[in-house]
């Protein structure tokens, strides 16, 4: 029986003359994974290759930046010092402090405006319609809780973010200095970042698994996966005891998580009330391509084949205007 999770004595980790802040460590880390993961999905879809990473470069520094004012925004008066009071603080990232609200929401809207562009100039050959925003957005919406993921343990390596005195065979011990006020004498609390940790990886696979067995039309998945990681985000919330602003009494968290959870399935619903348009002359040019370069290669397996058809018939736009997404 383990008697209590442990917390690093540090966050820094030194590597012989490098001294490397565990935090930073673990968004990256975590960023990196995510686009593995996306990349490798979109290559199964017969997009074109590295237009995951190509996107990647400008909608993860974007994702960060919306988390980082995400939380300044939220917390401006928070603290001693607080971001009011000493403004260079905004800046000082490893010390914590990202709201995922801010970063998926702006690093999605940068990344779908990349994607719309890049799908605009790409050639009939290409494989276009892979590159419509609404199928981006399915192909990142289970690499995101990834990345969450491994992201989270940089709060365990900052001591912070963890919830209630607990008893449990889990609980995670802090060392006092980084104890809440009112909470000194006691020794262990819920490891909440690790809660979170393992619902995003549980997100992942109900994702995988409602991909597989479900038809979803573009988008859906995407909005599955913000109402699935609210639902768990707002539980988590509610064992916090870390200073965060308020409304009404209730953490601005709490608040916020139902709330996108909601139009989440609103979205969810609606996308898939959406009809299937036929694809443009330019995609059907780049199936015709396609078809015509596997038939140079010989007779393919029946399997293969029903995938390219499935995936030619699936469109997330009207006709008219293009890239309406």
């Amino acid at each position: 029986m383990i008697a209590s999770l442990p917390s690093p004595s540090s966050g820094v980790l030194e590597l012989g003359p490098l001294s490397l802040r565990a935090y930073g460590l673990c968004i990256a880390l975590g960023a990196l994974a995510a686009i593995r993961f996306a990349s490798s999905r979109q290559d199964r879809r017969g997009g074109p290759r590295g237009l995951v990473e190509s996107i990647a470069w400008w909608a993860v520094p974007a994702g960060l930046v919306g988390a980082r004012l995400y939380h300044v925004a939220t917390d401006w008066n928070r603290g001693d010092p607080s971001f009011a009071d000493e403004p260079l603080r905004i800046v000082r990232i490893w010390e914590g402090g990202l709201g995922i609200w801010g970063g998926v929401a702006l690093g999605t809207a940068v990344g779908c405006l990349v994607a719309a562009q890049k799908g605009a100039r790409a050639a009939p050959q290409s494989g276009e319609h892979s590159a419509r925003p609404l199928r981006l957005m399915d192909v990142a919406a289970p690499a995101i809780p990834v990345a969450q993921a491994i992201g989270r343990f940089g709060n365990w390596f900052n001591q912070e973010l963890f919830g209630r005195p607990t008893d449990l065979p889990w609980g995670l011990r802090i060392d006092s200095e980084n104890r809440p006020r009112g909470f000194e004498a006691s020794d262990t609390f819920h490891p909440t970042f690790l809660y979170e940790a393992l619902w995003c990886l549980i997100v992942v696979g109900i994702l995988m698994a409602v991909e597989r067995r479900q038809r979803l039309k573009p988008g859906q998945l995407f909005a599955l996966y913000v109402a699935l990681y609210t639902a768990g985000r707002f539980v988590i919330e509610t064992l916090r005891i870390d200073s965060a602003t308020q409304v009404a009494g209730f953490r601005v968290n709490e608040l916020v998580a139902p709330v996108v959870g909601v139009l989440a399935l609103v979205a969810f619903l609606l996308l898939g009330r959406r009809q299937e348009a036929a694809l443009t002359a330019t995609e059907l040019e780049a199936a015709a391509t396609t078809q015509a370069a596997e038939a140079d290669a010989g007779p393919q397996p029946v399997s293969s084949t029903a995938a390219s058809m499935a995936e030619a018939t699936v469109a997330d736009e009207p006709q008219a205007p293009p890239a309406a997404d």
